[in-house]
């Protein structure tokens, strides 16, 4: 059941949401039945109340009334339909409906009665709550003689009810106290049996075979030659990772941080730790412009001679043939040491002399079958580290990856100015459009460069092939309203006052892959003053120069993709300010999301407001966000504690019975809890 009511008790009407289906408790006010005017025929009206100023809500029934003999001023009992509005007032046209009997002898039955709780089910336009009531009383009775996955050990020390009581209670209680109770015990049942079959699978992974790759003078050279000092999160990360890479058993590591927080500098340290015995490693990137970033950094970052030693090779699926001919040479002889590349890493015609880790850079860019397609390039099972700058909830870190092992480097750099980032709310200040491209001239004017982030390439409408545009519930049905594209607002930027005489360049992803990078590098030197852009540049793009970056619809992104953004900028000693433009109207979903990112830089926190917001999705299957779940009663923004205390006691389960032979009601569980396709992605990851 979705909540429970009471017979005694009376829903608000004035709250109730015109166009959606609702149920209600409400006591009938008045009858009265009038001839249609158009046609033949009569409309039955009947008026229904919750007892509080305003809050009557009328039923209509054409050619029915027959219906009066049951609706009778005082009657109670549960309404549901589709709330609409006719005459400035609420109406249920053609209701289904179940009245009370109130049949009671005594005065303490009665009062009973009217306290008992009622389940309401989720209901649809053709299928009433009490219609669901109906179908489960006719099978509960078959689920007296379940058998319990929690095991009775467990159970006691938690205080919980067993499983067939919890199924009847939540379905049919007698007080508030049992579906309170019921709801708990199914509740950790089903985070037991969740954090069962993760410990599995991480148990399975941990029975096989990776070379190990000892750490050597190829670290201490490359640290030794940095001109900084690893940050306290960096040193302890790079620590756990040499520590598995030293261990014969396959590494499963995701690491997240902060944008900016120098995640992709631990993985270079762990590459070379591979490259010192002659191992390779592959770094998988999301777009052509980030990985031919990621290489031209990893060369200056090497220096001269490690560079020459390690010989950084980029494999994309737009290298002209005689590129690509020597790139692939270099990586099947084991030339190549540090690959990197895109989705082309993944093909038939790239082959690894001796592939030990794979880092995988911005994970939710990749699909499972993805990442084991490279992981299957490897003799034996490659080490895999994952690198995410989208901070995950650690309640969703151990129900998503809950078998990965999870880093954390919160801190920054020293020397970074920061970001103040505000929304411009043009449905409250429509005028304030000409005030942001004064701001981009006045960093511009004081040596600075800016970005200019569209949602679509053109006019046309179509999304660039590496951007996300997010599903608003709240957009559903309405036609959609024209963004701004890369192409318009080009347009509009080279024909302001305010920026006359400024360099402004394009960049998208329909561009070829040497334009993009030409683009980027132009930029990186400061021969470009504007770039605008698609979320081609959301992930690694790194301009110290860079202080402004304006986002254009902003409503039309994810709170992840707005934090990201952001992080292009204020990366060096000048201070950022992004700038979010939206015509959301205020207290709408999408304004709430833009709101929450200009609210704060932290990005664990955005990560729990964006999760409340859109629910933590699929967490099994390879859909990981949007609305759908594939969780029945848990909610991992909710449950953390939960979760947490059903991880310990599936630790200490399989622990002492790894097999669960001796807990086989467990073991079925899980079986009929995994479908074929969930089973399938948790052996992928």
């Amino acid at each position: 059941p979705r909540r429970y009511a009471r017979r005694g008790e009376l829903t608000a009407i004035s709250e109730m949401p015109v166009d959606e289906n609702v149920t209600i408790v409400a006591e009938v006010l008045d009858v009265r039945e009038r001839p249609m005017r158009q046609r033949r025929g009569s409309i039955l009206e009947v008026r229904i109340t919750d007892g509080r100023t305003g809050g009557i809500l009328t039923l209509t029934f054409f050619n029915q009334a027959w219906r009066a003999r049951d609706l009778k001023p005082g009657v109670r009992g549960i309404f549901a339909g589709k709330v609409g509005r006719y005459r400035d007032a609420l109406q249920l046209a053609h209701p289904d409906y179940e009245l009370f009997e109130d049949d009671q002898q005594s005065d303490a039955d009665a009062q009973a009665w009217a306290l008992q709780p009622i389940p309401i089910y989720p209901a649809t336009s053709t299928l009433a709550s009490w219609q669901i009531a109906k179908a489960v009383e006719l099978v509960l009775p078959l689920a007296a003689d379940v058998v319990d996955p929690v095991p009775e050990s467990v159970r006691a020390d938690r205080k919980l009810i067993d499983f067939a009581t919890a199924l009847r209670w939540v379905h049919q209680p007698s007080v508030d106290s049992e579906w309170q109770q019921a709801r708990d015990a199914l509740r950790f049942s089903e985070a037991l049996v969740l954090q069962s079959a993760l410990l599995s699978r991480r148990a399975e992974a941990l029975s096989l075979t990776a070379t190990p790759r000892q750490a050597g003078n190829l670290v201490e050279s490359f640290d030794a030659s940095l001109p900084f000092t690893l940050t306290d999160d960096q040193r302890q990360v790079g620590e756990e990772i040499s520590h598995d890479l030293e261990k014969s058993v396959p590494m499963n590591r995701l690491v997240q941080g902060e944008v900016g927080s120098g995640k992709t500098l631990v993985a270079l340290r762990a590459m070379l730790q591979v490259a010192q015995s002659g191992g390779q490693a592959a770094l998988l990137a999301p777009t052509e412009v980030l990985a031919a970033q990621h290489l031209r950094s990893i060369v200056k970052v090497l220096g001269p001679d490690l560079a020459a030693q390690l010989v950084p090779t980029l494999v994309t699926g737009q290298l002209g043939a005689a590129q690509k001919r020597q790139a692939l040479l270099r990586v099947v002889s084991g030339q190549a040491r540090i690959v990197v590349g895109t989705h082309a890493l993944l093909t038939d015609k790239v082959e690894f002399f001796d592939l030990g880790l794979v880092v995988v850079d911005e994970q939710h860019r990749f699909g499972v079958e993805q990442r084991q397609a490279l992981r299957l390039k490897a003799m034996n099972t490659p080490h895999t580290l994952v690198l995410t700058a989208t901070p995950i909830p650690r309640t969703v870190a151990m129900t998503v990856f809950g078998d990965l092992d999870v880093s954390v480097i919160a801190q920054l750099p020293a020397g970074r100015a920061g970001i103040t980032s505000h929304t411009v709310a043009l449905a409250d200040h429509p005028g304030w459009m000409n005030r942001v491209w004064e701001r981009v001239s006045e960093e511009l004017s004081n040596g600075r460069q800016a970005f200019v982030v569209c949602p679509a390439i053109d006019a046309a409408g179509a999304s660039d092939d590496e951007g996300g545009l997010v599903d608003d519930p709240e957009l559903a049905g309405e036609q959609p309203r024209e963004r701004a594209s890369v192409e318009s607002v080009l347009g509009l930027l080279e024909n302001l006052p305010v920026l006359a005489g400024r360099r402004i360049a394009g960049l998208h992803g329909r561009m070829k892959a040497e334009e993009k990078d030409a683009v980027m590098q132009a930029f990186a030197a400061g021969e470009i003053d504007v770039v605008v852009a698609t979320t081609v540049i959301e992930v690694g793009v790194d301009v110290p120069n860079a202080s402004t970056m304006v986002v254009m619809d902003a409503d039309r992104f994810g709170v992840s993709q707005l934090h990201q953004l952001r992080g292009r900028v204020g990366r060096g000693e000048h201070a950022g300010l992004a700038l979010f433009v939206t015509d959301a109207p205020a207290e709408s979903l999408a304004r709430e999301r833009v709101d929450a990112v200009a609210s704060t830089t932290d990005g664990f926190e955005l990560a729990r407001i964006d999760l409340e917001l859109r629910s933590e999705g699929d967490v099994l299957g390879a859909i990981q966000s949007g609305g759908r779940s594939s969780l029945k009663l848990l909610r991992v923004v909710r449950d953390g504690d939960l979760i947490a205390q059903a991880r310990e006691a599936a630790s200490g389960i399989l622990d002492s019975d790894p097999k669960l032979t001796k807990h086989l009601a467990l073991r079925d569980a899980i079986a009929r809890r995994l479908s074929a396709s969930e089973a399938e992605f948790l052996d992928k990851n």
